[in-house]
């Protein structure tokens, strides 16, 4: 292990800060029929987002392999629809392409949609020429994130506090 890496605890540290003065400066709200934010403003949040995780880890780049992205693909389109605030199922594809470099098709994509929607999870809006989506169901979008947060970052701890051992 490099003597440069930082501990779990100030990487965790460094990424609290990071969040909650983030938080002082704006606050995210998952609200309803708010105008819908252009891709460009969803690129600078989740481009912020991610400089906040690479400051705090002992790496220069953090890549998502598409396993990753697929696996947790609700998650992930929970939280371009909450950025978004209100967007369609081609945009979100745009997205997974062009901010996490995941080719998925929309027969992956789309049954994810529809099975938050059945949920009541997300709200659809349908339009002359699309579907537009948004979070219908804050409370479950907050829960789920952050269950997924915490076994993400336990299964990375368990990670790290194997690596001393080699």
């Amino acid at each position: 292990m490099r003597e440069d890496t930082p501990d779990t605890e100030s990487v965790l540290d460094q990424l609290s800060r990071a969040a909650a003065a983030d938080n002082q400066s704006e606050s995210y709200d998952i609200s309803f029929g708010a105008a819908e934010k252009s891709t460009k403003d969803v690129e600078h949040e989740l481009d912020e987002l991610m400089a906040q995780v690479n400051g705090a880890l002992p790496t220069d780049d953090v890549q998502f392999d598409e396993a990753i992205i697929k696996e947790n693909l609700d998650e992930i389109l929970l939280m371009l629809i909450a950025l978004h605030e209100e967007t369609h199922g081609k945009e979100l594809l745009s997205d997974l392409t062009h901010l996490f470099g995941a080719q998925l098709s929309p027969g992956t994509v789309y049954p994810g949609l529809h099975n938050l929607e059945e949920a009541d999870v997300l709200s659809m809006h349908a339009k002359v020429r699309t579907k537009e989506y948004s979070i219908a169901d804050e409370e479950y979008v907050r829960t789920t994130v952050e269950r997924t947060m915490v076994q993400h970052l336990a299964f990375g701890l368990l990670l790290y506090a194997f690596l001393p051992r080699l």
